[in-house]
């Protein structure tokens, strides 16, 4: 137990500094941060910044038969050389992620996606134009929960937590087949991806049934909110928000969700989550 001092302090110091904390909280409810240190292992840090969420591999249906298309076989786009230092600091901060990985030249391949640089405020984010794959993706029509039903179970709490799992879709480990077809083509070679991305079909479906399963009775009890990436516990008291909080936590690292920080909001009686207060 000696030991678990120190680092306590260092998650409390360190760490949880990154959250919000409501500061009308009392000096005996801040003392039940410990339960946060006991789940220490849902959050993310520099070392483990992303889980891989155990159980519900992606996969994409295609309702098209091999040889696929000639329209799922396309080439790279030309790129400017600011576009090609941009894609090339973007595909290897995914390597090191272990979200993409580069298909040797031996590999079959039998479906490749070009991106695209987009930039805004001086920043680049790399983008794959997947709208021929989404063409022949078999759709999903799991529903997404309305915004106005939402804000309805927040307004009858007197205490939110809110939380989001980082970099969500790149949590979402894929299947073999799915890998194949999410694959990138850059004027530097071809890279596979190993998580789900952006810009797929039925990757919001396929997000938010995921969610669903894992928390079954505590979405059709009503006190937690499940909107894709976004986790909202909702409470009466403080005693149940705490129980209610530990068994969220419990699940997030059983299933291997790494949550964060820097976007947790705890214990506050209003907030503004999903763009309202």
């Amino acid at each position: 137990m000696k030991r678990k001092g120190p680092e306590k302090d260092l998650f409390i110091s360190e760490q949880l500094k990154e959250a919000e904390f409501n500061q009308e909280l009392t000096e005996k409810m801040k003392k039940n941060i410990d339960l946060l240190f006991k789940y220490k292992n849902a959050f993310a840090t520099d070392k483990e910044p992303l889980g891989a969420i155990i159980g519900n591999e992606v996969d994409i249906i295609l309702n098209v038969e091999k040889p696929y298309p000639p329209l799922l076989r396309r080439p790279a786009y030309p790129t400017s050389p600011r576009a090609r230092e941009a894609l090339e600091a973007h595909i290897k901060e995914l390597m090191d992620l272990e979200v993409l990985r580069k298909v040797g030249h031996n590999e079959q391949v039998e479906v490749t996606t070009p991106v695209i640089i987009t930039w805004h405020n001086g920043k680049s984010r790399m983008v794959g134009d997947f709208r021929a794959l989404n063409t022949y993706t078999i759709p999903d029509r799991y529903p997404i929960p309305r915004i106005h039903e939402t804000l309805t179970q927040l307004s009858q709490a007197k205490f939110i937590t809110a939380m989001d799992a980082l970099k969500g879709f790149h949590q979402n480990v894929l299947t073999d087949n799915a890998k194949k077809l999410l694959r990138i083509i850059v004027h530097c070679g071809i890279f596979e991806y190993l998580r789900m991305t952006f810009g797929i079909n039925n990757a919001l479906s396929h997000y938010q049934r995921m969610m669903n399963t894992i928390f079954p009775e505590e979405v059709s009890e009503g006190w937690l909110i499940i909107y894709i990436d976004d986790i909202i516990v909702c409470s009466e008291t403080w005693e149940s928000h705490l129980t209610r909080l530990e068994m969220v936590l419990q699940k997030i690292v059983q299933v291997n969700i790494k949550i964060s920080l820097k976007k947790c909001h705890f214990a506050y009686s209003e907030l503004k989550a999903l763009g309202h207060v």
